[in-house]
């Protein structure tokens, strides 16, 4: 899903929705955990966050459903036990 941006530190993240999937947002340590908006256009899910070098973790919320990534298969466990997909910038 992820992958580097036109410019240093910047990161898109991007998915096909599943059929019928009609909202997506973003949410990681970076946002505090709180749900980013991503746009959705023809299918696909997009946004571009900029984020210094370091390690990111990560989850997608599909129709209020909290899943990884499925196209990264990096991945840590949470403090709280959770699966969580991992970016890793720089």
């Amino acid at each position: 899903m992820y992958g580097k941006g036109r410019k240093k530190g910047t990161i898109r993240f991007a998915i096909r929705l599943p059929e019928g999937a009609r909202k997506a947002s973003l949410a990681g340590d970076f946002t505090g955990w709180q749900l980013m908006p991503l746009r959705v256009r023809k299918g696909t899910a997009s946004t571009a966050v900029d984020l210094p070098p370091g390690r990111y973790q990560y989850k997608l919320v599909i129709d209020g459903a909290w899943v990884t990534d499925p196209d990264n298969d990096h991945w840590a466990i949470s403090p709280i036990g959770t699966v969580n997909s991992v970016a890793v910038i720089g």
